[in-house]
């Protein structure tokens, strides 16, 4: 088959690379759940509640894992046997509930969260410039996930009301974080942020154009 006249676009080769890597990222899950006595399932929730102490209701949990709430109800009752979770009313609204790892399950998901990886060890070897241009595409790419509803809102830099893009032009980190009052680069940028706070609609996409230009 001639290849000049069936090409190849970029982006479907792009996608063929995710689905590789993503078989690999499976794999890793699979084995460090194994090694905790979970499903994969219960793992990524340990994970997920190890990054956010004050806990998220059951239906936030599904669909930052996009799981039915009926099969998330499933996994929390089992976390909830092991000790690892528990869920109180939520205070902000006394017909929910809100979900919350134990200490057992916040030093367990931390671990996961952590956990040695074959495509970490994989990321180390690209450069520091590769590994900025890398985590900037992702950005880009969680953005429109995002807009597009594919995934919950993550807690980026660039839609927190902190975040100052290219505050110091032609510096090595052109960017502010407010909160922390540093400049930052594009290696610092976070996809999921502890301290996000976010900004209004209009400032966030005042500060997308200027993130996105620079």
């Amino acid at each position: 088959m001639d290849h000049a006249s069936h090409p190849d676009p970029v982006p479907h080769r792009l996608r063929e690379g995710f689905e590789r890597i993503a078989l690999v990222l499976r794999a890793d899950l699979w084995s460090a759940a194994g090694t905790a006595g979970l499903n994969p399932t219960q793992a990524q929730v340990l994970a997920l509640l190890a990054a956010r102490p004050a806990g998220l209701r059951p239906k936030e949990v599904a669909a930052h894992l996009a799981v039915s709430a009926a099969s998330m109800a499933d996994t929390l009752a089992a976390l909830e046997r092991k000790s690892l979770l528990r869920r109180a009313p939520d205070p902000s609204d006394a017909r929910a509930q809100i979900a919350r790892l134990t200490d057992e399950g916040l030093e367990l998901g931390r671990g996961l969260a952590s956990s040695a990886s074959q495509i970490a060890a994989a990321l180390v070897q690209l450069t520091a410039a590769e590994q900025a241009g890398l985590l900037r595409a992702q950005i880009k790419i969680i953005r429109s996930l995002q807009q597009a509803g594919a995934i919950p809102v993550q807690r980026l830099c660039v839609s927190c009301r902190h975040f100052r893009p290219n505050a110091h032009p032609g510096e090595a980190a052109p960017h502010h974080c407010a909160f922390v009052n540093a400049a930052i680069g594009d290696r610092d940028l976070r996809l999921d942020c502890g301290e996000h706070e976010e900004a209004d609609p209009a400032v966030q996409a005042a500060t997308w154009m200027a993130f996105a230009e620079g």
